[in-house]
């Protein structure tokens, strides 16, 4: 359907330009207020103008200069196709009669500032009010019928800041960027302005295309690009401002995007999260003790088995329902005897028992740490340790108590053993 309706466009511009079949033609005028939309051109902006998919607006800077402008001004009457210039002020005071061609050939006449400044965004916002309001007062004067021309401004180099966009909006005035230009500014051939303006129309898709009426490349440039982009099927777009006679053409707010969402798209269509008044906190139910009752009594058994003697799994232990005792009865635990802190008679003796022969094994070690430092000290003054009278039967070496009553003798089992000479012999080696 939109294929049929594009090859119906082109067909209508084509029959509105008698003696040029091949003519692209004016597809459409649309009508903005600078009020409703006050900034434009995705090249700077989210926004752009409403167009439809593979719709161009042509626009033109820096002129007029008589010998580019009159030929653009005639191979877009060749092709019948409508565009927006915009004109320098002081252009417009040096050649006057090329801003009215521009108007009789029923194209838009907006304007380009008073001097074009390179950096407009670097200057103070009162040359920049200046440059603008001499630029419109220009191109008023040149006119030279009363009217102003439209409310459409491009600010040089596309320098702008926020000052002065907010200057343009408060003077109702529409601030225009582009979508894709063709770079014929710069040095390069005709060619290669050809095959920028096709090659980014064709990545966009639609769009303002941004050109120069004073460059010879460009003049050379603009038959070719006429013709492919009627080839393609390209369709141009003439825009004019709203005027109380002219009201607006009706456009809904995702038609001023480049690449409006899909209404395929779910995410596009996703309802918001309704706002719902709360009265209070929500209370949140308390959890049923017989939900955290688990049976687990089963858990081991075998269940029988089935094909092959492969087991089936044990049934789940899901909980249960179960009936408890009343709150009141919950609340009243019984307190525990006393009898379950008692420890029986024979433990205790078992923990004695096992102290005093951990204090016994520390004594006889101490005893004989002790007996071995006296016997060397006895040899390091010449005194053998074998002239040292043997023990009496009945005598023996008091040890430590225990915490048990359990008494050691190391010193008469040292000397019995014969180990208290060797010790003193292996000390004074």
């Amino acid at each position: 359907m939109g294929l049929l309706v594009s090859v119906a466009a082109q067909a209508a511009s084509a029959a509105d330009c008698p003696g040029h079949p091949d003519a692209i033609g004016t597809s459409r005028t649309i009508v903005v207020d600078p009020r409703a939309h006050p900034i434009v051109g995705t090249m700077q902006y989210a926004k752009t103008l409403p167009l439809e998919d593979h719709e161009v607006v042509l626009t033109f800077d820096d002129g007029p200069l008589p010998k580019y402008s009159n030929q653009i001004l005639d191979i877009l009457a060749a092709h019948c196709a409508k565009a927006t210039f915009f004109l320098v002020g002081r252009q417009a005071n040096a050649n006057p009669e090329g801003v009215r061609k521009v108007r009789d050939a029923g194209h838009t006449v907006a304007t380009h500032s008073q001097n074009h400044p390179t950096g407009m965004d670097r200057l103070p916002l009162d040359r920049s009010r200046q440059e603008i309001e001499q630029g419109i007062a220009s191109v008023t004067a040149a006119l030279a019928d009363g009217t102003a021309p439209a409310p459409f401004v491009r600010i040089p180099g596309l320098r702008t800041n926020d000052g002065i966009e907010a200057f343009a909006r408060s003077k109702g005035l529409q601030v225009w960027s582009a979508d894709f230009p063709a770079d014929d500014w710069r040095n390069v051939s005709a060619n290669r302005v050809y095959d920028l303006a096709i090659k980014r129309l064709e990545a966009k898709g639609k769009g303002i295309l941004l050109l120069h009426d004073i460059q010879p490349r460009t003049v050379a440039a603009l038959p070719r690009i006429l013709h492919e982009l009627k080839v393609r099927g390209y369709r141009i777009v003439h825009v004019v401002p709203a005027t109380p006679d002219r009201p607006a053409t009706p456009t809904e707010p995702p038609q001023w995007q480049l690449h409006p969402p899909s209404e395929m798209v779910a995410v596009s269509r996703w309802p918001k999260v309704p706002k719902f008044a709360s009265s209070g906190p929500a209370v949140l139910p308390a959890p049923v003790l017989s939900d955290l009752d688990w049976h687990t009594t089963d858990l081991g058994v075998r269940t029988p088995r089935r094909g092959r003697g492969v087991p089936l799994p044990p049934v789940a232990p899901w909980p249960r329902q179960t009936t408890l005792p009343p709150a009141a009865t919950l609340a009243a635990l019984p307190v525990p005897a006393a009898s379950l802190f008692k420890i029986p008679e024979t433990a205790r003796m078992t923990l004695l028992a096992s102290s005093a022969r951990r204090a016994a094994s520390t004594a006889l070690a101490r005893a004989m740490e002790v007996s071995s430092a006296k016997l060397a000290g006895k040899s390091r003054h010449g005194r053998a340790a074998a002239t040292q009278p043997p023990a009496s039967a009945g005598q023996t070496a008091q040890a430590p108590q225990g915490a048990g009553g359990i008494a050691a003798k190391p010193a008469a089992q040292a000397k019995r053993n014969g180990r208290s000479v060797r010790v003193a012999g292996l000390k004074k080696r």
